[in-house]
Order: structure tokens, then sequence, then C-alpha cells
């Protein structure tokens, strides 16, 4: 079976593609789509007899996949403890990673600051962003790779290290997040403390140590950070996320600071008052494949049951996003159909994100496209094209 079967484009650099299932925004259609200058300018039901028009075979043409939170260009820098990585060389080979799994545009997750003190965090976060700007500028990347800022509120380098970076040109998203044990995602300190002793291989004295310094470093200062963030990021009219909301009273400070996006929040009662304060809920794709929380947190799906879902993110494993949504549409236990699920890991994120160019089949829109087949229940990136360029 060949996956990778060349595509063409006509002599008037246009593509045309047919015989496809188009993923519309509210139906899927058996039809045809014609880009030109790197735009859809043309989307119709049936074949076309345009010459060269590619024969998809009956394949899902469906928009890039856009990801508004994935750590795993870290993963590439740091590929293992006290191993250090070129962070132009990271970043090309998390490229390479992100659209094999069919994301033409991501939002590299960068951390500012530590909670645990890590000193390479800061050393580390102005070559990153350089090493993003040198494959922007030089077209390294295959993906539209941009940046989304998590900032750490309990460290007191934070504020310090967001002006410092802030103004990059590639940044478009801030979110705010306190990682100490017993706040937020680690509201579970016995849980926090065998995930770290497993990690390290630390005993629990020391572990326990540890985290009593984290807590102490963290009183006193989470608030004044925060405001510094969200000061900075408002005053460049960023999109702002609110990282693992746990409680209504969480929920309200978000609210209270003009944040937008709800990102991953960790039980129910906090998902539900982001939707009644209608902030864009963003959950985690390797919740739902995996089936519950790496955390023990609210899994995904009881969130998508209960409608307190908007957004897919990849998180850490970049392939989720896809098998999540075509698995979600065939859920039985869910009242998805393949354009709505598809819409989660696409339009959605884009428009949450403020990038209303993309993320949708429709005339007018970039032509981010994927063209995805389904081999033994799984969906199989066969094609990727940016701005109407074929990328994979």
């Amino acid at each position: 079976m060949n996956l990778h079967a060349p595509v063409t484009a006509t002599q008037d650099d246009s593509i045309a593609i047919t015989n496809a299932h188009l993923i519309l925004a509210d139906r899927v259609i058996e039809g045809s789509i014609v880009v030109e200058g790197g735009r859809i300018v043309e989307i119709e039901p049936g074949r076309t007899d345009r010459p060269g028009a590619v024969d998809a075979g009956g394949d899902y043409i469906l928009p890039g996949l856009v990801d508004v939170h994935t750590d795993h260009f870290e993963k590439h820098v740091f590929p293992r403890a006290h191993v250090r990585w070129d962070p132009l060389v990271a970043a090309l080979a998390h490229d390479a990673q992100i659209i094999g799994a069919g994301v033409t545009t991501v939002f590299d997750s960068i951390c500012v600051g530590s909670s645990e003190g890590n000193s390479d965090r800061a050393e580390i976060l102005g070559p990153i962003l350089d090493a993003i700007r040198v494959g922007r500028r030089n077209d390294f990347f295959r993906a539209d790779h941009l940046i989304h800022l998590r900032c750490e509120i309990v460290d007191p380098q934070t504020p310090d290290l967001v002006a410092d970076v802030i103004d990059h040109p590639d940044v478009r998203l801030v979110s705010v997040m306190d990682h100490t044990p017993g706040e937020r995602q680690s509201r579970d300190v016995e849980g926090w403390v065998h995930r770290k002793m497993a990690a390290s291989g630390a005993s629990r004295e020391a572990v326990l140590a540890e985290m009593r310094a984290i807590q102490e470093r963290a009183q006193g200062i989470a608030d004044g950070v925060r405001a510094q963030v969200i000061a900075m990021a408002a005053a460049r009219a960023f999109p702002m996320m609110s990282h693992d909301d746990a409680s209504v009273e969480h929920v309200a400070q978000a609210v209270s600071d003009g944040v937008t996006i709800s990102e991953f929040p960790t039980t129910v009662e906090a998902a539900e008052a982001a939707r009644a304060a209608k902030l864009a809920i963003v959950a985690g794709a390797p919740n739902y494949v995996r089936g519950g929380s790496q955390s023990g947190n609210i899994a995904v799906k009881t969130l998508l049951q209960l409608g307190l879902v908007d957004i897919l993110a990849s998180d850490y494993v970049p392939r989720s996003m896809l098998d999540a949504a075509f698995r979600i549409a065939d859920d039985a236990d869910l009242n998805f159909d393949l354009p709505a699920s598809i819409a989660m890991v696409t339009s959605k994120p884009a428009a949450a994100a403020g990038l209303e160019d993309r993320g949708e089949l429709a005339v007018g829109k970039r032509a981010d496209l994927l063209r995805v087949r389904k081999v033994i229940g799984h969906p199989i990136v066969v094609t990727a094209w940016r701005e109407g360029r074929r990328v994979s």
C-alpha cells in the first residue's frame, strides 16, 4: 500500500483534489476542492474534470490540525535527564513529529519559570525561542510554529523572564499555571509524592522535603507574579489561558483577569463554571485516548459526555489529537459526528487563538489540509499541505 503517492500541481500552480470525503464544518460530502495561491478557492460536490486533479481514492480531506498546547518541543531539548540537545536541531525533530501527526499549526508551549527552581528552564528559554525564530525565518519547518508562553506563577523569576521574551515576534498565547503540590493539577499530594519518587528514584523522605520547600517558596508570591504576567499579556492583547482550574474560585479569578480560555480544568465543578462564564475549554487529547488522566484528575470522556469540552490539545503526545478526533466520532457513548469532533482540533482552537484564517474547509481559508486514510481503524496521514504547499 503506497500511502505517499506524489501530488502534482496544475500548470497555473493550483492544486485540485477530487474523489474525496471532505470534512466540512457541518457535514461530510463526497467532492472536490481547489486551491490557488495558498487559499481554498472552490469546494464542490462530486468529481471535477479539472486537469491535473489528484484522485484521493475516497480518502478524507480535512483541515490541518491546530494544537494550542504541546510541551513536546522541550522533550526534544531535554531527551534524557541532565542531557541538553541543540535547540534548533531539537526543533527540527519536533517539527517532523508534529507534521506527521497532522498538526499544521502548533503553539510550542514553552515553560517560563519553574515551580521546582529548575535553573535549566531559565537558561534554555532564550535559545529555544531563538531556534523557533531561525526555523521560521529560514522556512525550515513544515508546520507553522507559534509560541505559547506557559508562565509559572510560583517562581519569583517569572516576571523578569516573561518581560524578556513576551515581545518575541512569534508569541501568540500566554497561560498562567501553578504546579505547587496540593494546588490545581496536583491537589492529590500523595499522588504527587508517588509520581515524583517513581520519576526521580528519590526516597519518600527526600521527596517530602522537596515538596515542603516548593510549598514554602510559593507562599506569598503567586498572586503578585500572576498579576504581573496577566498585565503584560493584556497590554499586548494576547489571548490568555488559565491552566488546571480546579474550582469555581479559580474560574472566577480567571474571568476577573480577562482570561478567555480554561485550559485542562481538573474537575467537573471547574469545567461547569468555565462553561457558565463562556470560557473556551481545552482538554488533553491523551487523557481521552488513554482512558483517563495521568494525574488522577477528571477523565476527558466524562467532560465530553457533559458537553464541557471545546478544544482538544496534544499536551504531551502529538499524535493524540488525530486519534482522539476520529475515536470520539466512533464512540457510542458520545454524541459527536465527525465534523463536530474534527472541529475540536481545527476550527475551535484556531478561533480561540485568534487565527481566523485557518481551521476549516471553506472558500477563502488557508489551504492547510490533510489527506487521511483509515487503515485497520486508525487514521493515517497520507499527505499534508500548508498554504497549498505539500509538506508531507
